[in-house]
């Protein structure tokens, strides 16, 4: 199983330099079906990642370029009236794919962001009167910017609870960046090779779900949760006015999940603690609601989880 791993990431890295972090999270999402929200500014291969990651699986890839104008129908599809037969019929949008990148995904309006709610969440979708369930896998994948502030809209919190996990991808180290200069400078680039299909797909989540957890690991991830919701019972007073609304009952779901792709992607058969920890940041920081007094402050949401995790008895 991890020797089938280690074949996606050589995949990935005929075209991705670094980044193993982000590759690692899309992974993750992947093994869970959970969906991908990466943030990070342009220029850190965030598109091209996920794109080789679908052609290593062999699955369906669609790309839309979100902007201000984007209707919903540009990405569900809708009926259309056809002449020849003095009717309507559906035509499908992008969304009828396995992996869909919606790219700067916080550029479209609101209308847009709702529509891809049911998606998301009921893997269907309504066009007219009639519901179509989306092939399995089925996972969006979405980058967003953090740097622009005109044209940007701000995705509501019932849309920012249904990504699994929010990557923050940063600079590439000297040497990385280096090899990227070389080779984009070079034009050498190699051909990416589908080395997993559905089947050994499916034999792999089979296998993330067998990953065991200990009761007492279980009761320290909930902790965890319950303290971004109640913090002053752990001795956390002092960050609870920063804290609008905790994590949601999503967050303890997810980051079972997350866990146990974690401990697989690790070559063992139990989560432990530090697998938590390496996944904590990721599944939680965008299901935090901060307070007025922590953006007066300054205070990210990465600083508390930290506080989180020192105050909450490791088992």
């Amino acid at each position: 199983m991890i020797s089938t791993i280690n074949a996606i990431r050589t995949e990935i890295a005929k075209v991705v330099v670094g980044q193993e972090k982000m590759i690692d999270g899309l992974l993750i999402g992947l093994l869970c079906e959970g969906h991908v929200l990466i943030e990070g500014i342009p220029g850190l291969a965030k598109t091209t990642t996920v794109k080789a990651l679908s052609q290593t699986l062999g699955l369906g890839f669609k790309r839309v370029q979100f902007t201000p104008d984007l209707l919903p129908s540009d990405i569900l599809g809708a009926e259309v009236y056809d002449p020849q037969n003095n009717g309507f019929k559906i035509k499908k949008g992008p969304i009828f794919t396995n992996l869909l990148l919606a790219d700067e995904i916080n550029r479209a309006p609101a209308k847009v962001q709702s529509a891809l709610l049911e998606v998301m969440q009921e893997h269907q979708v309504t066009l007219g009167d009639e519901s179509f369930k989306l092939a399995r896998p089925f996972l969006v994948m979405a980058t967003q910017n953090p740097i622009e502030n005109e044209g940007v809209y701000p995705l509501p919190e019932a849309q920012l609870d249904r990504f699994m996990l929010k990557l923050r991808v940063g600079y590439n180290t000297t040497e990385e960046e280096l090899s990227i200069a070389r080779r984009i400078a070079s034009a050498t680039s190699e051909k990416i090779h589908a080395v997993v299909d559905a089947g050994e797909l499916e034999k792999l989540k089979e296998r993330v779900k067998s990953i065991h957890i200990d009761e007492e690991v279980e009761r320290y991830m909930i902790a965890l949760v319950q303290a971004t919701r109640n913090p002053e019972l752990f001795g956390l007073s002092e960050i609870k006015k920063y804290i609008q609304f905790g994590a949601s009952p999503r967050v303890s779901i997810d980051l079972f999940k997350a866990c146990r792709a974690v401990a697989f992607l690790r070559g063992k058969e139990f989560v432990t603690p530090s697998d938590i920890m390496s996944i904590l940041k990721d599944i939680m920081r965008h299901r935090i609601v901060l307070s007025y007094e922590a953006e007066a402050e300054n205070i990210d949401v990465d600083m508390l989880i930290e506080q989180i995790v020192k105050a909450v008895p490791i088992p």
